[in-house]
């Protein structure tokens, strides 16, 4: 086993000595890496531990660079380039930047990639011609459960957060769940959420208290404050950290897309030398509406349109930081929604709202960018969702999940790269609320209670059940449902898959403090 460690730590240094030289922008890889990540991670080394191999691995690297020549260093190098893609890691090189861009209540039809002949998205349309739209892409039919999925890799009801938090719930994202972004900070990511968190707004359930280095945003939905200039009601609270840093009226809402993006921007410069990962879940295009004074009553879409038309030149502000930053072909940039759109705006070609299990309740425009590994202007239909953006971004930086408990989530990275078209997912689960009300299937979507059946190959606008042609198909997703139940449990019984919510005794609003 030692002997085995030794190889590891020497092929590896290797890799560190022959990026002694980098190109201009690419950051030398830290000493302390000469161990793979997933290997420190499950050693979960010490702080002296840690320093020591630090040491060591500094010595050896001396060592080396001194007994061999260069082109037995490179021998070296190749030997672990090619063990790292017998073993499936998915690193090679710098660990690459991760940036997930959530957008609120946008809804499958309102970006021009998906459709959208209203709304005005330039951006989006060329991060789409740049990378790969993901056209069977899954999210909850409401903000909580979308959020906790992708924190957690999990159905909003393995976590026991399948409803929406309101502001002084007692409710949030448990200690003990292992969240994206602390996972990242295992495999020596820096990590920054900016925006709307929705999933507790007491401090024990703050972004910073779940794996994030800094929050900055609104920690619940904007029609959470008072309305429409009434005096009454909850405060809306902007929180830098675990504080409240002011308190937000219309006006302040006005701004509040602008001020994330700047966060987000000068983030991405203050890091461009090291592996971040981003996450910016915007309040936009959420209800009550709150476009820039910059983009209101510019779009052919009143003030939705406006606030669309905003959060696209959002985007395409993140992708010129990246651009500019030099670091755009080591950074994945995802782009989707937590849910369809309501009324206000368009799901179209597919049926239903947010809030519901329809086609245009939960499937979201989303699409993945990342030059050089993802294609470009391709679009994947393969069935897959928001519990897999929590194993596919570990897989990119090196990881893997944690082997002590279940989740539900795939890896997407080869389909994000183009080698694959087939969804990981045998049967994909839509909950409203704890109630399975719906599985996709390939081409096929079912719904449990009503046994309906309709091929969305055919059929995406869910107009014309086809179970009685069907039988096979239905017999199928009813085991594919009864699997899930009997993990899960069915409707408001707790099944043995599921772990519990934090809890604190005692809530207290989120306020301005003296």
């Amino acid at each position: 086993m030692v002997n085995f460690v030794f190889s590891l730590v020497m092929s590896n240094l290797a890799a560190m000595a022959m990026a002694a030289q980098p190109a201009e922008g690419t950051p030398v890889q830290p000493l302390g890496q000469a161990l793979p990540p997933p290997l420190r991670a499950m050693l979960q080394l010490t702080p002296s531990q840690e320093e020591a191999l630090v040491a060591i691995e500094q010595d050896l690297k001396k060592q080396l660079e001194r007994i061999l020549t260069p082109e037995q260093i490179k021998v070296l190098a190749n030997a672990r380039s090619r063990a790292s893609a017998r073993s499936g890691n998915s690193v090679s090189g710098p660990l690459p930047n991760i940036i997930v861009i959530v957008a609120d209540d946008l809804g499958y039809g309102d970006i021009e990639p998906f459709g959208s002949r209203l709304n005005r998205t330039p951006h989006l349309a060329s991060m789409a011609r740049e990378g790969m739209k993901l056209t069977s892409f899954y999210a909850c039919p409401v903000c909580t459960p979308s959020r906790a999925q992708m924190m957690t890799g999990c159905y909003a009801k393995r976590v026991s957060l399948p409803q929406v938090i309101f502001p002084g719930s007692a409710t949030g994202i448990h200690a003990d769940e292992r969240t994206l972004p602390e996972l990242l900070k295992k495999q020596g990511y820096v990590t920054s959420c900016i925006g709307k968190w929705h999933l507790g707004d007491q401090p024990c359930f703050l972004p910073t208290s779940r794996g994030f280095d800094r929050y900055f945003g609104i920690p619940y939905s904007n029609d959470m404050g008072p309305q429409h200039g009434a005096s009454k009601g909850n405060p809306l609270p902007l929180m830098r950290g675990d504080r409240v840093i002011e308190t937000l009226d219309g006006e302040g809402q006005n701004a509040v897309t602008a001020r994330y993006t700047s966060e987000a921007v000068a983030y991405i410069r203050e890091n461009k030398d090291r592996p971040f990962f981003l996450y910016l879940p915007h309040t936009a295009v959420h209800v009550p509406l709150h476009p820039g004074s910059a983009f209101r009553g510019k779009s052919k879409n009143g003030n939705y349109g406006d606030w669309v038309e905003e959060l696209d030149d959002s985007v395409g502000q993140v992708l010129s930081a990246v651009r500019d930053a030099g670091i755009d072909a080591r950074t994945m940039v995802l782009f989707t929604s937590d849910n369809g759109a309501p009324r206000v705006g368009s799901n179209a070609p597919l049926r239903g709202f947010k809030a519901s299990t329809w086609e245009g309740g939960m499937r979201v425009p989303t699409i993945v960018r990342w030059p050089g590994t993802v294609p470009a202007g391709v679009a994947c239909n393969a069935v897959c969702g928001n519990i897999d953006i929590l194993p596919s971004c570990l897989a990119i930086a090196g990881g893997a999940v944690a082997a002590d408990r279940a989740i539900d989530g795939k890896n997407l990275v080869d389909l994000w790269r183009g080698s694959s078209t087939a969804s990981p997912h045998a049967a994909y689960g839509c909950f409203l609320g704890n109630s399975l009300q719906g599985l996709r299937s390939g081409q096929w979507k079912y719904y449990t209670t009503e046994n309906w059946l309709f091929d969305l190959d055919k059929d995406i606008a869910e107009a014309m059940d086809v179970a009685a042609a069907h039988p096979d198909v239905v017999a199928t997703m009813r085991k594919y449902a009864e699997a899930i139940e009997l993990d899960l449990g069915k409707g408001s019984v707790t099944g043995p898959g599921v772990r519990q919510a934090g809890r604190v005794a005692s809530p207290v609003l989120p306020r301005l403090r003296p």
